[in-house]
């Protein structure tokens, strides 16, 4: 085993824990190399519910998380006790993924150790350094001190090189989520719904999430409003809302929702539950990254409630709409789409730009290569949509 090199996951959300699962997955398979994960526990019960789907079993388990954690309590523990999981593992790459807290941490205490660090959906950016609150710095931070950039789409590689990143470093791949949510849609198909909204009827549904930091307060207060508003004025639809754990989520939304009986507002659900949810949707309300690049695999219009969106791809497509996080903006272009049915058909129709289910078998590809040291033939570089390799001149 000495020989093989060791390649450690740190991962420790429920969104981060979904798009690397399918990594962690191809990785096992791979006698060439040696994976061990390490989840810091970030996020508790969603994270356990996510690596239960998937069946992995992580090597090492931080166990940060605390009611109501700061960033900065975040940052201590995890800088206190990923030390020693890196020390003892003595990885040749680490990796890491997207834009949370157990992201770049773990990426700054690997740099710190003198390891390398692999950064999985490299690349995303918005014009402002706030939005999202810290996940927009977060991920640049990772993309300066990493040394290997995997990027879900070209544009997100292009905001890498527009910003100097070493080019031999790059690589499109592809998105991981759609890998994970097509594995979880499969199993989705005949999964039901669970208790409170098993009687619901698919295709009269709305399904909502809403938690960004930076909407805490009044911008999740202004979302309620309008879930209420379209509650009242879409008495036939199911306007479904699994809130989020987050005490200052509920302590925001809660009080400003009224009552209805068509807006069913319930505990979070395991990711195969929300999968079968989004699956009989008509519409998505949501402020999440990771459903902007599911919903299109479903052909689902996703309205983003948000001021501005690092995934400018699906807007660009058509499949997503920006709206913002004021009632009345919301209020009106989710009544579009829920009476206007061709605007619903052309959105539903738009062809997701994230991924075709192979991202994590490109990124494993890849991680054999560099670490191996070997380079990628040009018949590998033309036989794939996504042109797997290195965006410089690197590769023969």
């Amino acid at each position: 085993m000495a020989d093989i090199p060791t390649i450690l996951s740190v991962y420790g959300t429920r969104p981060d824990a979904i798009k690397m699962a399918p990594v962690v997955l191809d990785l096992k398979k791979r006698k060439s190399l040696r994976h061990i994960s390490c989840v810091t526990g970030q996020h508790r019960q969603m994270l356990d519910l996510v690596l239960g789907l998937f069946n992995i079993e992580p090597e090492y388990d931080l166990d940060i998380m605390k009611d109501r954690q700061s960033l900065e309590e975040i940052t201590t523990s995890l800088m206190q006790k990923l030390p020693s999981v890196l020390d003892e593992v003595k990885p040749a790459m680490v990796l890491v993924h997207g834009d949370t807290s157990t992201a770049f941490i773990s990426a700054l205490s690997t740099y710190y150790r003198g390891y390398k660090v692999g950064h999985v959906e490299a690349g995303l950016r918005t014009p402002n350094l706030y939005i999202p609150f810290p996940e927009e710095a977060n991920r640049r931070l990772i993309d300066t001190i990493c040394s290997l950039h995997l990027s879900p789409t070209k544009s997100a590689s292009d905001a890498l090189l527009r910003e100097g990143m070493d080019s031999n470093g790059i690589f499109v791949t592809g998105n991981t989520v759609v890998d994970a949510f097509l594995f979880a849609a499969e199993k989705a198909k005949d999964h039901p719904l669970p208790d409170p909204i098993s009687e619901l009827t698919p295709g009269k549904i709305v399904t909502i999430t809403a938690h960004r930091r930076e909407s805490w307060g009044e911008d999740l207060q202004s979302i309620a409003k309008a879930l209420t508003v379209l509650a009242d004025r879409f008495p036939d639809i199911a306007f479904v809302f699994p809130i989020h754990l987050n005490p200052i989520v509920r302590e925001s939304m809660m009080p400003v929702m009224k009552s209805a009986k068509n807006l069913h507002v319930i505990e979070p659900l395991g990711y195969l539950d929300f999968v079968a949810l989004m699956s009989r949707s008509y519409m998505i309300l949501t402020d999440s990254g990771g459903i902007q690049e599911e919903a299109p695999s479903l052909g689902i219009p996703v309205l983003v409630m948000r001021d501005v969106t690092e995934r400018q791809e699906g807007i660009d497509a058509g499949c997503l709409e920006l709206v913002g996080t004021k009632t009345d903006r919301i209020v009106a272009f989710a009544s579009r789409v829920l009476e206007d049915e061709s605007l619903h058909d052309r959105m539903s129709k738009a062809q997701n730009p994230y991924g075709d289910g192979k991202a994590s078998w490109r990124i494993g590809n890849i991680l054999e290569r560099v670490l191996y040291s070997k380079t990628i033939t040009l018949e590998e570089r033309n036989s794939d949509p996504y042109n797997f390799i290195p965006l410089g001149s690197g590769v023969h």
